[in-house]
């Protein structure tokens, strides 16, 4: 216990510094969590946050002199807390260093730097739960701050990102018994490319789709697109309902645009996968480190918008019955498409090898999907249409995240 605080300080610390919160300004977050960490005894606290890319995380207000400069995720301290959500201790410095993870559910939005002169089992406790708030400050405050939403970006981005950015939901979901979690580039230069993923009654849903051009039009085809897709759902719509009202909103809106995605369902309890194809790459299937061959390969569809007439019918809903431990992995032909400077495709070899070896290696799907993200933008240098990676997991036997 760090002298001169003591156990009965943690709830109105806690209880005051959500309190001051309310009326703080996002620019000043960063100053507020340090103030707290103080009171709680420590030394000092920043708050680092991902970037949009998830290659550094940049600070907030810093608390002290040497912690104000972004970290690389990849090779720090930092980052290795942030990839493995670990908690991590430097003890080279006057003060203990200790990087805990900033995590909203299960989606890593950062990691909190706390300083301590020693570092017992009561503190570590407090400095969690001092944590944990972070997190939950930083996650509201985020959903109406511009502040916050521009540190965590490294450029400007074009009208058609912030347009598609502003409808697509957290990378990264779940519960013990399923996750799902989406990466998208060029980040900054997206046009026609959105995911989609909800929790709902016995339900995750899964959206991707990826919309014809790279301009504001593209980005207005996938943001109807999801639009459509929740406002079926969330009156009660069945899968099978999604393609008709999607289609007919491009016909309105947006005509002679076409659009391709997959929209499923799968229930956590049974396993069970339905989804449909609208024109849109197979679904591929990831069971025990390997990708089974056309498990999920079914009779191609046409996109939608395609205008009167076409398609003539709804598409099928297709079913599956996955295993613990399954991976569903959903993708746009961007990924496969991203040429190297030389011409040659990224390819879907080389997709389907890098998740699995890093299923092999045990990394949950965020990660996997961080780190293929990457390899696609180094084998691209500049990638010249969006790129889309969705990837869920059936767990059903996980106790915890």
């Amino acid at each position: 216990m760090v002298e001169g605080v003591d156990d009965s300080v943690l709830g109105p610390v806690l209880a005051r510094l959500l309190e001051r919160s309310h009326d703080t300004a996002p620019g000043e977050l960063g100053a507020l969590i340090d103030h707290g960490a103080r009171d709680l005894g420590l030394a000092g606290a920043t708050v680092y946050l991902a970037d949009v890319q998830q290659t550094h995380l940049i600070p907030l207000a810093p608390s002290d002199g040497g912690a104000d400069a972004a970290l690389a995720v990849d090779g720090t301290l930092a980052g290795w807390c942030y990839r493995t959500r670990s908690q991590r201790l430097a003890t080279d410095t006057p003060h203990l260093v200790l990087w805990l993870p900033l995590v909203d559910g299960i989606e890593r939005i950062g990691v909190l730097r706390l300083t301590a002169p020693v570092l017992d089992p009561d503190t570590l406790e407090r400095a969690k739960a001092l944590t944990s708030l972070t997190a939950l400050l930083v996650v509201s405050k985020t959903l109406y701050s511009d502040t916050l939403l521009t540190t965590v970006r490294t450029r400007p981005m074009t009208l058609q990102a912030e347009l598609a950015w502003a409808f697509m939901p957290p990378r990264t979901l779940g519960t013990t018994e399923v996750t799902s979690s989406a990466v998208l580039e060029p980040a900054y230069e997206i046009g026609g490319d959105a995911f989609d993923h909800a929790l709902g009654e016995r339900k995750l849903h899964l959206a991707v789709v990826d919309a014809m051009g790279h301009d504001t039009a593209s980005g207005l085809c996938a943001a109807l697109a999801l639009a459509g897709c929740r406002s079926t759902r969330r009156t009660d719509g069945t899968l099978a309902d999604i393609a008709p009202v999607v289609d007919q909103a491009l016909r309105c809106w947006v005509p002679d645009r076409l659009l391709t995605a997959v929209f499923a369902d799968l229930d956590p309890v049974t396993g069970e996968l339905a989804w449909v194809n609208c024109g849109h790459p197979p679904p591929l299937l990831i069971r025990r480190q390997r990708v089974v061959a056309g498990a999920l390969a079914r009779h191609p569809n046409l996109p939608l918008g395609l205008g009167p007439g076409y398609p003539d019918s709804a598409p099928p809903v297709e079913r599956f019955q996955l295993e613990p431990g399954d991976r569903i992995l959903i993708h746009t032909d961007g990924v496969t498409e991203a040429r190297s400077p030389a011409g040659g495709f990224f390819g879907e070899d080389r997709l389907v090898d890098t998740v699995v070896r890093a299923t092999a290696a045990g990394e949950p799907a965020p990660e996997a999907l961080r780190r293929l993200s990457r390899d696609i933008l180094d084998h691209s240098g500049r990638l010249t249409d969006d790129a889309t990676i969705l990837l869920a997991e059936w767990h059903p036997l996980r106790t915890s995240d």
